[in-house]
């Protein structure tokens, strides 16, 4: 009773922050002392019947180990603060805006705007980076250019969560596989095979929908205000082409990420003539345009953007190692488990993960509870990490985009000015859980019904 009554109120907890506007780390922070509370509770009356002081020590230590593991995803969010903003004062960002509109043509272009929105997603590896910047100018021209802005809307989100979902920089895919104990290109290099067929379905789908639905004409002024206010050097590719490649050669994340922000700060520095002082404060505080033109839609990124995600990332695994020092899920945790082998485990995913998207309002958050709950089921029943990282990344990664309350769906949809009638719009979305129920048995093997075949 005292586990229900803890979550209800972490629960209007969350509610009340996301109504009111603050950070969620302040709901966080409630519900790490409830369930402190409760597990002292739990282990003072328990078997090992702990002393206060004791208890205390225990929950720190566990809790502590929790965030130590993942440390490491700390470090890559961190380094990616950097690299959204070196990538905006480096013009990296603008060039490919640029050079995308110079190259559309009436009837490709919700195509070019899928396509562009996943190649600078996936190099970026954030969803709401992608759709401040490129949807945001991308809905400008549909709408100057007769395109029907819910259909271009729908479009620019699939764009964002293809990279956001499948990058090697992308802060979701490097916290399921810290939590998940898993290598991120390996679940990069899986989560690109998953997405071949979902991706050319969509990309059909908008071929179609793009010949259906042409762009009058390409709004003059827009790009004439880019060759008014950046310097559009072919070198401003470079940092993204050393981001995209280096991963192929096996090169880690966090160096080819490295690579990438030295390339974009001399390109700042040599070509953009921006001092080396201006460029460090921008990778630290973000990029912060002086004027009210197009410029002020690359506002953002750098390494104070990413600190409340840290904070909720780390005060989130210490309620991992809270939960696992005193068992306070098990009851939940063996409902799952048998879930897992009546239904199995993909199916029990996405239902849990449709759970922890509704209640929770949050990818990251969402994202620890689903392998907060789930990791032990899946390896109780036959299951991988390996199985649980793509399984989460092809429901809890991608749904969460689709919960009209939730965080991740409610913030681009304000950037683009559009309601949630652009979601049905949004097929790559769809596409991933559903194409990968299909074809899981592709990629992983069901050791279990196999073992059960075999003893039959």
């Amino acid at each position: 009773m005292g586990l229900i009554i803890a979550f209800v109120i972490f629960i209007g907890s969350m509610i009340t922050m996301l109504i009111t506007g603050h950070s969620m780390v302040w709901a966080l922070l409630i519900g790490l002392v409830l369930f402190a509370v409760l597990g002292l509770h739990r282990l003072k009356t328990g078997e090992e019947q702990m002393s206060l002081s004791k208890g205390l020590r225990e929950l720190a230590i566990n809790s502590w180990g929790s965030i130590k593991d993942s440390l490491i995803v700390i470090e890559v969010m961190l380094i990616i603060g950097f690299i959204t903003a070196a990538w905006r004062v480096s013009g990296t960002i603008t060039v490919f805006v640029y050079y995308g509109m110079k190259v559309i043509v009436p009837p490709l272009f919700l195509v070019i705007t899928f396509l562009l929105s996943c190649l600078l997603s996936y190099a970026l590896g954030t969803s709401f980076g992608v759709a401040g910047t490129v949807g945001v100018i991308f809905m400008a021209l549909a709408r100057s250019g007769g395109v029907n802005p819910v259909i271009t809307a729908g479009v620019i989100m699939s764009g964002i969560y293809f990279g956001d979902r499948g990058s090697p920089v992308s802060s979701s895919a490097n916290m399921v596989a810290g939590v998940t104990k898993t290598d991120i290109l390996e679940n990069v290099r899986l989560m690109m095979k998953t997405a071949i067929l979902p991706f050319a379905i969509t990309l059909a789908a908008y071929a179609v929908l793009s010949v259906i639905n042409p762009i009058s004409h390409v709004d003059a002024d827009i790009i004439q205000a880019f060759e008014n206010e950046f310097t559009l050097s072919p070198w401003a590719f470079v940092p993204a082409v050393l981001m995209l490649a280096l991963p192929l050669f096996k090169v880690g994340v966090i160096l080819s990420i490295s690579i990438s922000i030295v390339a974009s700060v001399a390109v700042a520095f040599f070509v953009e003539k921006v001092p080396i002082l201006a460029i460090l404060k921008i990778l630290v505080f973000g990029y912060h345009s002086t004027g009210d033109g197009l410029a002020a839609i690359l506002d953002g990124g750098g390494l104070v953007s990413m600190l409340e995600i840290v904070a909720i990332l780390a005060i989130s695994c210490a309620y991992s190692g809270i939960f696992n020092r005193t068992d306070m899920l098990q009851n939940l945790l063996n409902l799952i488990e048998k879930c897992c082998t009546k239904t199995g485990r993909y199916a029990t995913t996405f239902i849990v993960s449709v759970a922890t998207c509704v209640v929770f309002c949050n990818q990251t958050i969402a994202t620890l509870m689903c392998s907060d709950l789930l990791t032990r089921p899946y390896l109780n029943t036959g299951g991988s990490r390996q199985e649980l990282a793509i399984d989460m990344e092809n429901t809890v990664i991608i749904v969460v985009g689709l919960i009209p309350w939730c965080i991740a769906c409610s913030v681009p949809l304000t950037f683009f000015n559009i309601g949630i009638s652009a979601l049905p719009f949004a097929f790559y979305m769809y596409l991933v859980p559903l194409c990968y129920f299909f074809t899981k048995k592709r990629w992983f093997v069901n050791r279990v019904h196999a073992s059960e075949h075999q003893d039959g």
